[in-house]
């Protein structure tokens, strides 16, 4: 039985239809394109959460500078007619966050943005504003679940997963989605805990969280520079040919 069914996923009505990922061939390498999605995987995984609370008109979300949840968030909340609110470090924006603002999002900037301060500065404004906080790495069970099921529609089953890993989130997912398979996980700045981690087998990142990774170090593909990129020399190196990788944003 599936344990996140007291959260009522298959009950969700949501009208959006977004199109399924695609997989491509680099280097003997599975690539899931979901880069090619704007706003990338959890703008799948948002949208079926922010459907799951249709009497929430707002959400709220706290975002490091480079987080690429701000852009996903706020994909999701224009398609479902939401309005999108999110905490950032102040100071010069990162790309995503003026992609964000064109989609209607609401910044709030936040002087001395360390991760701690913008999600207290997200809780104090969704008191205020009656808003609905969206837990960091969107970490809920229907979150994890939409990852799972989006990756049951790609019709595979991997011997070998590779993940990059910040609140592992993505991983768990498909860890659910294939229970058989070997997952790794490349991880990047926030500590990721056992529990978050899952069964996955982990690497650790050189680069900082804010750091983009270097052009020699890049995929032959469009990937995220301060996430999915980093991935890539832990992959040359370690993944079994036919391996996949989800790659999640640009």
């Amino acid at each position: 039985m599936n344990k996140y069914l007291d959260y009522g996923y298959d009950d969700i009505e949501c009208d959006v239809e977004l199109p399924k990922p695609i997989i491509q061939e680099y280097d003997g390498i599975q690539v899931v394109r979901d880069d090619l999605l704007n706003g990338g995987t959890k703008r799948r995984a948002f949208t079926m959460y922010i459907a799951s609370l249709p009497h929430i008109k707002e959400f709220v979300y706290a975002s490091p500078r480079q987080g690429y949840a701000q852009l996903s968030l706020a994909y999701a909340c224009r398609d479902l007619d939401r309005k999108c609110t999110v905490t950032v470090p102040k100071g010069k924006h990162y790309w995503l966050t003026d992609e964000a603002i064109k989609l209607g999002c609401n910044i709030i900037e936040v002087p001395m943005g360390f991760l701690t301060n913008i999600q207290a500065k997200a809780r104090y404004y969704c008191e205020e504003n009656e808003a609905h906080l969206i837990p960091f790495g969107g970490d809920h069970p229907i979150i994890i679940e939409a990852m799972t099921r989006t990756a049951l529609t790609l019709g595979v089953s991997p011997k070998e997963v590779w993940t990059v890993m910040s609140s592992g989130v993505l991983s768990r997912g498909l860890q659910n989605a294939w229970p058989d398979a070997k997952v790794y996980g490349v991880q990047i700045g926030h500590n990721t805990t056992e529990d978050e981690i899952g069964r996955a087998e982990t690497f650790r990142s050189k680069y900082k969280f804010h750091q983009e990774c270097k052009e020699p170090e890049r995929p032959p593909f469009p990937s995220s520079l301060t996430y999915d990129s980093k991935a890539w020399t832990f992959i040359k190196e370690h993944a079994s040919k036919g391996a996949l990788f989800w790659n999640v944003g640009k």
